[in-house]
């Protein structure tokens, strides 16, 4: 499954320039030259899959303020919809305001995406109330049709947002039952949609349980051998795990022995960048890791997150002028990166990706690579 060229994956669309976990930030990663594009998918109270990076769809502070970090819809200022704030336990932190599981899709349909991060991204709230919150099903539709249009292969790499909140039967959240298989509807759904090319698909989580049923049992039965990707964390551990009483940490299963045993049920590795190349004390690039071996060695792939332009996530070497939302030069943090040997990338300003991973196979090309 490796290619001798990185693949870009447009993290929840292009995300840097139009509001995340939209058509129209899918689209744009699209024209922009991305290999994939990301939806995260959480569940609605009638079982259909949105895109959405949590299930919650909007978020308060503990003093009652708008959580502007963690909010992506406008369902907050719906005053019909005002009695569904709650309080729930997600992966065990507890968070208040209002959730995809909650709403029929129908409802959902009514609300409108907003920019998640305005104070680093406020050109993008000039885009808020223009958008609905997709399904899974547009999503594919939209890729299948650019896909057909272009004469190029365009993936998708859907992400199982909380798949053991979702799985969690007989209980009852607000008087609701949770009893949702992501993994499952995924499948169901590009089995129906006919997207199931192994080339053009990869299913991500952070936890472990579900890649298992998935490699094990659903994949099988559907007839399907779709990648899976094991999503890692700089700290911390899978939620299952933890759950589960198992002690675990994601850390520990970055020794040889355990990518080992992750190759038998997952086909690679979705890792935070800085266990690649972790940062130095003065925010610069400190040395790399053996990461990209070792789990090359296990027989892994390695797509590393999230790479964005702006100030606020870049090493300081690359930062332009002292305004977190002002973008620097991406492309120069991206490079060493590439040179490390991954395979992939999530980025969400998916054209400056594209230009960096084509500028680095050039240079291969030519010999000029350090």
């Amino acid at each position: 499954m490796r290619t001798t060229t990185p693949i870009v994956i447009a993290h929840r669309g292009a995300s840097g320039y139009r509001p995340e976990h939209t058509l129209a930030a899918y689209a744009l990663a699209i024209d922009q030259g991305a290999d994939f594009i990301e939806p995260d998918l959480v569940a609605t109270k009638d079982d259909q899959l949105i895109c959405r990076h949590e299930n919650a769809l909007a978020v308060l502070n503990a003093d009652g303020s708008l959580n502007t970090q963690d909010t992506s819809t406008d369902v907050y200022r719906r005053a019909d919809f005002a009695a569904r704030l709650t309080t729930k336990a997600i992966d065990g932190r507890d968070v208040r305001g209002w959730f995809s599981e909650d709403f029929t899709l129908a409802e959902i349909k009514t609300l409108r995406a907003i920019e998640r991060i305005p104070a680093l991204r406020p050109a993008n709230t000039q885009y808020n109330g223009q958008f609905e919150i997709p399904t899974f099903e547009e999503v594919i539709a939209l890729v299948q049709g650019h896909a057909s249009a272009r004469g190029r292969k365009i993936g998708i790499y859907p992400e199982t947002k909380h798949p053991n909140y979702f799985q969690s039967t007989g209980r009852r959240l607000d008087g609701q039952l949770i009893g949702i298989n992501l993994g499952a509807r995924i499948v169901e759904i590009l089995g129906a949609t006919g997207l199931t090319d192994p080339q053009r698909v990869f299913i991500q989580s952070f936890e472990v349980s579900n890649l298992r049923e998935l490699r094990h049992h659903i994949l099988p039965r559907a007839g399907m051998r779709i990648p899976l990707i094991q999503l890692i964390e700089d700290s911390g551990a899978p939620h299952d795990y933890v759950l589960a009483g198992i002690t675990t940490s994601y850390h520990d299963m970055l020794v040889p022995g355990a990518l080992r045993e992750i190759a038998d049920y997952a086909n690679g590795l979705g890792v935070f960048k800085n266990l690649l190349i972790p940062r130095a004390p003065r925010n610069e690039l400190g040395t790399n890791t053996s990461l990209v071996r070792d789990a090359h060695d296990a027989g892994l792939l390695v797509h590393a997150w999230t790479f964005r332009a702006e100030n606020h996530f870049l090493p300081a070497p690359y930062q332009s002028g002292t305004d977190p939302a002002m973008r620097g030069d991406l492309a120069a943090e991206l490079d060493p990166f590439l040179e490390t040997g991954l395979d992939g990338v999530f980025c969400d300003h998916p054209d400056l990706a594209v230009k960096a991973v084509r500028h680095h196979i050039d240079l291969a090309k030519r010999g000029n690579h350090r």
